[in-house]
C-alpha cells in the first residue's frame, strides 16, 4: 500500500477473534493502527506488550485490529492462535488471515507489521518489523494530534 491510500474493506477473513469490525465501522471517528503479526513470530511477542500499551493508552481516540498472517502450515491452527492472543493479552478484534487475502490487498510481506489510517482512513504510516516503536508512536501521535 502507498501513503494516502484508503484503507481496504476487510473480507476474507478465515475467522473473526474478539468481534467483527467493519471498516465503515472504523472510518469517521478515530483514526485507526491495523497490526500484522503471526504466532510463529519471536519479534511479534516481544512487540505485544507494546502495541497492548498503545491499544490501552488510546482505546478512547484509537482503533487498533490485529491481523494474524500465518507464515507456514503450522500457523494456521485455531487453536494455537487462540491460545497465543490470550497468552499475549491482544483483546482487540482479530481478523485471522489463512488464505492470506487481506494480506495481499495490503501487499503485506511483514510481521510485524503496522499500518496507521487518520480518521477518514487514509493510509498516514507503514512500518514493519519489531524496532521502531518509538517511530510508530511519534507518527501515530501526529496522527491523532490531527483527529
Amino acid at each position: 500500500m502507498k501513503l494516502r491510500e484508503p484503507m481496504p474493506e476487510l473480507t476474507g477473513e478465515t475467522a473473526w477473534l474478539n468481534g467483527q469490525v467493519t471498516k465503515e465501522e472504523l472510518i469517521g471517528e478515530k483514526p485507526t493502527l491495523i497490526h500484522f503479526w503471526s504466532v510463529s513470530c519471536h519479534l511479534c511477542k516481544e512487540a505485544m506488550p507494546e502495541v497492548n500499551e498503545l491499544r490501552d493508552e488510546h482505546k478512547e481516540d484509537l482503533n487498533v485490529v490485529s491481523v494474524h498472517m500465518p507464515r507456514s502450515e503450522k500457523d494456521l491452527d485455531m487453536g494455537v492462535i487462540e491460545q497465543t492472543a490470550a497468552e499475549h493479552d491482544i483483546s482487540q478484534s482479530i481478523f485471522v488471515d489463512s488464505d492470506h487475502k487481506l494480506t495481499d490487498v495490503f501487499e503485506n510481506q511483514y510481521v510485524p507489521a503496522y499500518y496507521v489510517f487518520d480518521k477518514e482512513g487514509k493510509l498516514r504510516h507503514f512500518q514493519a518489523g519489531g524496532s521502531g516503536m518509538k517511530m510508530l508512536r511519534k507518527r501515530l501521535g501526529r496522527v491523532l494530534d490531527e483527529a
